[in-house]
């Protein structure tokens, strides 16, 4: 069980570009409907990369923002639950506690993890801040995108209760780092590709390093 806070945002403009964006997000202090495309009244700007059935709903561990502080001092008073643009909060769930399979009830809505954020170039322009996705990506703070498996109403106060758990699946820290190795073996990427709920978008790019992998195992041993 995860105590969490809420945010949804409208669309505005960055900083610098003028490029619209939803990574503004404000604390939500009434019931919301939370749907297959995420949360009513929240909007995302380019939604190649954010929204939509597979990327419905973003949390973020409210632990990393200590990391993120610790790295980038100067911004550490507007490194705030929300302020990454995430629709859930929480500090007692991370990357390493979240598998593929895991059925989470919040409210009277039901979740699936379905892959973890890619961190933009929007996040350092949000901040003014050269580098701040890098460190993101590169640690493995990203957070995660939920699946809405069942629409519901979720109330401020709420907690997602882990509902179906899926013992001994990779979590998704787990998942990610063995992306990012150097040279993972193509077969277990594979088998994180073959988890239940991952993205297609993510399962494909798993499996295009497994592909590559293995042609240039092969290119080697000829």
């Amino acid at each position: 069980m995860a105590t969490v806070s809420l945010f949804i945002g409208d669309l505005r403009p960055l900083p610098e570009s003028g490029r619209p964006t939803g990574i503004y997000k404000q604390p939500v202090t009434g019931p919301l409907d939370l749907g297959s495309e995420g949360f009513a009244g929240d909007h995302q700007a380019d939604r190649r990369v954010h929204g939509g059935p597979d990327k419905a709903v973003h949390l973020y561990p409210a632990a990393h923002y200590a990391r993120l502080a610790g790295r980038f001092p100067d911004l550490a008073g507007r490194l705030v639950p929300g302020s990454l643009g995430e629709n859930l909060s929480t500090p007692d769930l991370d990357e390493g506690d979240v598998r593929f399979g895991d059925v989470w009830r919040l409210g009277t809505a039901r979740l699936q993890l379905s892959q973890p954020r890619n961190p933009c170039w929007k996040i350092d322009e949000r901040f003014g801040c050269e580098g701040m996705a890098l460190f993101i990506a590169e640690h493995g703070l990203t957070g995660w995108y939920w699946r809405v498996l069942a629409p519901g109403r979720v109330v401020p106060g709420d907690r997602l209760e882990l509902e179906s758990p899926a013992a001994g699946r990779p979590t998704l820290a787990d998942a990610m780092a063995l992306l990012q190795a150097h040279r993972p073996p193509a077969g277990e990427l594979e088998h994180i590709a073959a988890q239940p709920g991952i993205a297609d978008g993510w399962r494909r790019k798993i499996l295009q390093r497994a592909g590559w992998l293995r042609d240039h195992a092969a290119g080697r041993s000829t």
